[in-house]
């Protein structure tokens, strides 16, 4: 479990694939004291698991699963990433809570300088697009952010001064792929309501 507030802004040192099996390794400095083989990351708001540690980074291993729903096909030696370890229990909760399950990917459509803040829209695949609502949550390449505007399957989120120097969002260029993970209690909600439907049909 994620919160959604992102540690530090790693990068990528290597994306290696041998036959089916795809590693990355990432170069951190404030995430990698204490990490421990096994541990979880969040890297662009995806959920992996550290299976090798060096001095100044980790690896991690793709799954066929986490490339297909992801935009680590496009990741090159350089790029920087969002890094956030897991929740330790009893912490405080600042964002939202959030998997590290990515659902889909969107692209940078627009993006606006507001005072000081900065006003970013997205797409959305069609089947996310019914999960995001205005003043809701979602994730974005890992970062927690609440939704200000939506038009069709277009939406939009504004950046204010602290979180732009602390990820990598505002530096995306127009097109850029992010990593979407919509709010985990709509979804239980939709499930619930399906079951219930469901069932009164049964009985009907």
């Amino acid at each position: 479990m994620f919160t959604g507030l992102v540690e530090e802004m790693g990068s990528v040192r290597d994306l290696v694939t041998v036959g089916e099996h795809t590693r990355l390794s990432i170069a951190a400095k404030l995430t990698r004291p204490g990490l421990a083989l096994g541990d979880s990351v969040a890297v662009d708001g995806t959920c992996l698991t550290v299976d090798e540690l060096d001095p100044d980074g980790f690896w991690v291993g793709l799954s066929p699963e986490t490339l297909k729903r992801t935009n680590f096909d496009e990741r090159a030696p350089g790029d920087r990433v969002n890094l956030e370890r897991s929740l330790l229990v009893g912490g405080r909760l600042g964002g939202h809570y959030v998997q590290g399950h990515v659902d889909g990917v969107g692209k940078v459509v627009a993006k606006q300088v507001d005072g000081d803040s900065l006003r970013m829209w997205f797409t959305a695949p069609d089947e996310l697009v019914p999960y995001i609502v205005v003043k809701g949550y979602i994730c974005l390449d890992g970062v927690s952010l609440t939704v200000t505007d939506k038009d069709g399957s277009r939406f939009g989120v504004a950046l204010v001064a602290y979180t732009q120097q602390m990820i990598t969002m505002p530096h995306k260029p127009i097109g850029a792929s992010v990593n979407i993970e919509v709010d985990v209690f709509a979804k239980y909600v939709e499930s619930l309501l399906e079951g219930r439907v469901e069932r009164d049909r049964e009985r009907a």
